[in-house]
């Protein structure tokens, strides 16, 4: 691909949300819960997750529309993260993407039940419409593994819990382990999944994609001390108000940049098997670090 990753995510956000949209459309639910599910799901986002599930897929053999119930999967854990995070007792944001956040749109009540509903969804969607049944219950436990207690939700409790507490450098990569980069890793795993069957492909997309999520956490971070709110559609500086464990909290500024460097340089090595199909990824990996939102 010779677009730049701003522009081919653009490309495939129009794509996916066509068919998110669609995932979305259920009648017999209360109007104001389906209200507020749609806005969360269907805030404007680089879609980055989804994108990672259609290109792994594709890279290992597989055809994008074998791709697109895992690729919404991911995306409704995504938005039921966020949605949740900016609660009151989590974050306590305002803004997300540049507009009021759900609790803020609609109210906390209906913002926990759209974030609970986003999490069953996904699952709903990956057993309802996977194109191959005897991937299912291995896709479905990949997902739970990668989203619970052992996964995000586990980083978010460790975010939580270690907020306002001496800065540590071990607990850092344990959030953004979890937090983030399990997710990333779900996203390349369910993608190869949904193509194929060989372990290699799965486990070498997968290693990719943890990479590029540390890289992607650790960018985050520097922007929250680097970036202004209206670049980054949402609060800058909560991190240090509300001393959060983060790598330039523990190490500084600079030391960050070059971590995040070096886990994008081990991101892009897990694509060697996979040649120059795989340029969109390396230059995906680039960009994580270096975007300014």
């Amino acid at each position: 691909m010779s677009d730049s990753p701003a522009d081919f995510l653009r490309t495939f956000a129009a794509e996916f949300d066509g068919r998110f949209d669609a995932y979305l459309k259920v009648a017999d639910v209360p109007a104001q819960l389906r209200e507020a599910v749609r806005y969360s799901a269907l805030a404007p986002g680089k879609r980055i997750r989804p994108y990672l599930v259609a290109r792994c897929c594709e890279l290992v053999g597989g055809r994008r529309d074998d791709a697109w119930p895992a690729a919404a999967a991911i995306e409704c854990v995504h938005a039921f993260s966020l949605v949740h995070d900016d609660l009151p007792a989590m974050d306590d944001d305002d803004l997300r993407r540049g507009r009021p956040t759900t609790h803020k749109q609609f109210n906390e009540a209906l913002a926990i039940l759209a974030g609970d509903a986003l999490l069953a969804l996904a699952f709903e969607l990956l057993v309802r419409h996977t194109p191959d049944r005897t991937r299912v219950g291995e896709m479905v436990l990949e997902l739970a593994r990668r989203t619970g207690w052992t996964g995000m939700i586990g980083g978010q409790a460790a975010d939580v819990l270690g907020q306002g507490t001496p800065p540590s450098e071990d607990l850092v990569k344990y959030i953004h382990g979890r937090k983030t980069a399990s997710l990333f890793e779900a996203a390349c795993r369910l993608g190869a999944m949904a193509g194929e069957e060989r372990a290699d492909a799965v486990a070498a997309l997968g290693r990719f994609g943890r990479h590029l999520g540390q890289a992607f956490q650790i960018a985050d971070d520097l922007l929250d001390v680097t970036a202004t709110s209206a670049e980054l559609g949402k609060r800058a500086g909560k991190d240090v108000s509300a001393g959060k464990q983060t790598y330039p909290r523990c190490v500084g500024v600079e030391a960050s940049r070059a971590m995040a460097a070096e886990e994008v340089q081990a991101a892009v090595a897990e694509l060697s098997p996979f040649g120059p199909s795989a340029n969109d990824l390396r230059a995906l990996a680039e960009y994580a670090v270096s975007r300014n939102y």
